[in-house]
């Protein structure tokens, strides 16, 4: 199956399924059309409205365009929490102030779990999590075992589950029973294969580079020591989508060359096919707003490969429910009889 026929047909709103999603931070909705897409209802926060009317637009579920805090109260019928709590904080695009950055949502994150006590919860993360902000990760982590929750992490790259980016973000997985990430896969998408049909149909005059953005690009490669020019190439997948490198013409902004030769940034639609979006998802506002929606999600693709190892871990959190119920049966009666 082709790249655009797997996007298209596996990344189905269903929403068919009894266990219900609560998505904090939920941006445009990237993890929850990963969720929807096998089976779970979902209901989003967002603090962008744009955003927000981005989830509401394309998912079954709603979201409300709500900025949470710690004196929020939520519905506590939820069986999962998800979310990405911004990562600007700790990221190494950002200034890195960490916890005393007031973007910093962990707090919120944290308090919703205590206050719902879901069964599975999920929150993804820049990677620099693992490294400089490890001492913080070990504290978020410390205040949701007592909770009472096993917690498994792992550095996931989306180009080993189909995404076509090599994209690497921090999974952090709470459970009450064994939870197992989604095995990689060994076939890796190329740019190609995502928009290779986009590249020569897609011209937008206002993002082909001039002469100018030209040599200044090349000044930032030179300065950064590149070694081959930072264009897509249609045999490999792409570098990591962010925010900034989408959305404005800065030095390592992602570009496509064109067969005459001159080259422009990608458009929204190759944006988001890279990212896994099926074509049927609609972006609402502006195209600033559309780009940040896009550089802010998780592939849905990948949350779909997470969704799954969730239900799976649901799945078997009530078989070992049932079973301890009907054993205490099973051994009265062998003594009445």
């Amino acid at each position: 199956m082709d790249y655009l026929t797997k996007i298209e047909t596996t990344l189905k709103p269903l929403a068919n399924l009894s266990y219900k999603v609560l998505d904090i931070f939920a941006g445009c909705g990237g993890l929850s059309l990963g969720f929807e897409a096998v089976g779970f209802q979902t209901v989003g926060y967002e603090m962008d409205a744009k955003a927000a009317e981005t989830y509401n637009y394309n998912l079954k579920g709603g979201c409300y365009a709500q900025k949470l805090n710690l004196e929020t109260v939520l519905d506590s019928d939820f069986d999962v929490v998800i979310g990405g709590p911004p990562c600007q904080p700790f990221s190494v695009g950002g200034h890195q102030k960490g916890i005393d950055d007031e973007r910093n949502g962990f707090p919120v994150f944290i308090n919703i779990v205590k206050q719902i006590k879901p069964k599975v919860f999920l929150f993804e993360n820049v990677r620099g999590m693992l490294y400089a902000n490890k001492w913080y990760l070990d504290e978020v982590i410390a205040a949701l075992e007592v909770e009472g929750y096993t917690i498994s992490y792992k550095l996931l790259n989306a180009v080993n589950y189909g995404v076509p980016q090599n994209r690497e973000r921090l999974f952090v997985v709470g459970s009450k029973q064994t939870f197992t990430f989604p095995k990689p896969q060994h076939t890796k998408v190329t740019v190609g294969e995502a928009i290779g049909d986009l590249i020569e149909t897609t011209i937008e005059e206002h993002k082909i580079l001039t002469s100018s953005m030209d040599r200044y690009v090349a000044n930032y490669e030179k300065a950064s020591s590149c070694i081959n020019p930072r264009d897509l190439y249609l045999h490999k997948p792409a570098r990591t989508l962010t925010c900034r490198n989408i959305a404005a013409a800065t030095g390592d902004m992602q570009r496509v060359k064109l067969n005459d030769g001159r080259r422009r940034r990608i458009s929204i639609r190759e944006a988001a096919r890279l990212q896994s979006f099926p074509d049927w998802f609609t972006f609402c506002g502006t195209e600033t707003s559309q780009y940040y929606q896009i550089g802010n999600a998780v592939p849905p693709l990948l949350a779909y490969q997470l969704a799954l190892a969730i239900k799976d871990c649901l799945d078997d959190t009530i078989l070992m429910t049932n079973e301890l119920t009907i054993k205490p049966i099973l051994a009265t009666q062998l003594t009445i009889f």
